[in-house]
């Protein structure tokens, strides 16, 4: 008798599958909105690169957002700026302002 494949044989597996999927996501993220920083123009490493919401968040991109449909993630990005994690902190801090083109719905 065939053993039957069990969910826990699989685990890494799926791990290895859920992380290439959120690479895939985060990359197709970054390109849409034009893979640098919109308020420094920093494009070295895309590690470095983060979305800030403007308004009215319905989830994180980061956290579970990429396991999303990408026209799900894409409607949620419109609502984001692309941000070197430099400028997200200073933004959060109300260090550094946003662009005047940016505009705040």
């Amino acid at each position: 008798m065939a053993e039957k494949r069990k969910y826990a044989d699989r685990r890494e597996e799926l791990i290895r599958a859920v992380a290439k999927r959120r690479r895939k996501i985060k990359a197709l993220a970054i390109e849409y909105k034009g893979g640098r920083c919109q308020i420094c123009g920093y494009n070295k490493y895309p590690g470095a690169l983060d979305l800030h919401h403007l308004h009215d968040k319905k989830f994180g991109i980061g956290d579970k957002g990429y396991t999303r449909s990408w026209e799900k993630v894409k409607a949620e990005l419109d609502k984001c700026i692309l941000v070197c994690a430099n400028c997200h902190r200073e933004l959060e801090a109300g260090i550094t302002q946003l662009p005047e083109e940016i505009q705040v719905e």
